[in-house]
């Protein structure tokens, strides 16, 4: 059967999901502890050191300011004109549409609000809906660039499917060719592509993306790319990789509201693609969150129709603060990884002592009062010695807050 032919893998799905697959299926994927209580993950361990010590948590990335007045408004009016029950299956028609205008008005395709988008419950679960509609089994492989997003791992587990990496290597954290083609075989299903990248800041080049394009037509796979930082490149306009010539047919595009509008708590994320592949996941995700945000979609909504100045004022702003932490993170002796996106800077710690990334981290709170994630956390175990002297650091903060993080930073290098 040609993988083109999607059977969805949602018996496998259902079936695996009794109590002992739970258990292994969690277990490889990370989720469960040796004595089955949940896993704690680096990113709660690090935020309650922060509560604890006082320090300033430059863990994870969410901002501490909120977002353009009009979408805030608009979501108080939503509540107040009646907006608080279920919304349709696959978003209000309003947010559909705002959407499609989106993708047509800055990058130039035609997606169809009716049968190419649904709205999720933010990108992680539009990407966990993808990988359950669209693995079809054990033998399937789901080729990631590493470092990756935590969830990824965690999602392309629950879904049955194997993990391939692609590593990317300071300082540019771009893909080497001859690795990526390697990686993608017949067995691909999915190549998952994260642009602007988490955790690296990393844009990646034409090139790049038009390898992806030329494998997945070679292999029969299916491109599912994660653009959440699309409006927060700092060089250049995002360019999806939808665009390429040959690409939209087999392309499933991933975003959110969250990160650029700031409201990364109304989990807002959408996917579009082929009518036949949103089907798909539309399948899968009614069982997941089933409908979600109703409120939040007509403000999004309004969020999507502003200005063009805002959005390149947005990137602008957090590209200053990338400066700001940039600035104070060489002052204190780290070497530092400018990003070309998103909210987070990479810097290597190895000259202050952070050979081991997670052993630094974890002393930086009582330290320096500053909190921030190894890059180890990332990454798969096997592979983790390669970027073991590396730090992620979030930029999305007030410009105090970041100030403040680099003077810390600086006595702390003293």
């Amino acid at each position: 059967m040609s993988k083109m032919s999607f059977s969805y893998g949602l018996s496998l799905f259902f079936m695996s999901v009794i109590p002992g697959a739970w258990r292994r299926t969690a277990a490889g994927a990370g989720l469960l502890a040796s004595d089955g209580t949940v896993a704690p993950t680096i990113f709660a361990e690090m935020s309650a050191a922060a509560a604890r010590t006082g320090a300033i948590n430059l863990g994870q990335g969410f901002p501490d300011e909120d977002g353009p007045a009009e979408v805030l408004e608009a979501a108080r009016s939503a509540i107040a004109n009646g907006a608080n029950q279920y919304p349709p299956g696959r978003g209000i028609p309003d947010l559909l549409e705002a959407i499609s205008a989106h993708q047509h008005r800055f990058y130039g395709l035609d997606v169809d609000p009716a049968s190419e988008v649904i709205v999720t419950a933010g990108a992680t679960e539009a990407l966990t809906a993808t990988l359950l509609a669209l693995i079809d089994g054990p033998e399937d492989e789901v080729v990631v660039f590493e470092p990756y997003y935590d969830s990824y791992a965690a999602a392309v587990a629950l879904a049955g499917a194997r993990l391939r990496t692609v590593p990317l290597r300071a300082p540019d954290f771009q893909p080497d060719l001859e690795q990526l083609a390697a990686s993608v075989t017949d067995r691909t299903r999915i190549i998952l592509i994260n642009d602007p990248h988490n955790p690296t800041g990393a844009v990646f080049g034409r090139g790049v993306l038009e390898e992806v394009v030329r494998l997945a037509e070679k292999h029969d796979a299916i491109i599912v790319t994660d653009e959440v930082y699309e409006h927060l490149a700092f060089d250049s306009p995002h360019t999806p990789i939808a665009t390429l010539p040959g690409a939209a047919e087999r392309t499933l595009t991933i975003s959110s509201a969250g990160k650029t509008f700031s409201t990364t708590g109304w989990k807002i994320g959408w996917v579009h693609g082929p009518a036949a592949l949103i089907t798909a996941v539309l399948t899968v995700k009614q069982y997941l969150t089933y409908v979600n945000g109703s409120a939040f979609q007509p403000a999004i909504a309004v969020g999507l129709r502003m200005d063009d100045s805002y959005f390149t004022g947005a990137a602008a702003v957090l590209a200053r603060k990338h400066e700001i932490l940039g600035d104070g993170l060489r002052a204190a002796g780290f070497t530092v990884h400018a990003p070309q996106g998103g909210y987070f800077t990479v810097a290597d710690a190895t000259a202050l002592g952070g050979a081991d990334a997670a052993a630094f981290c974890r002393a930086l709170p009582e330290r320096a009062g500053v909190v921030a994630i190894p890059l180890t956390a990332f990454v798969s175990e096997s592979n983790r010695h390669e970027y073991s002297g590396l730090v992620r650091f979030a930029a999305c903060k007030r410009v105090d807050v970041l100030e403040e993080a680099a003077v810390r930073l600086a006595r702390f290098s003293v």
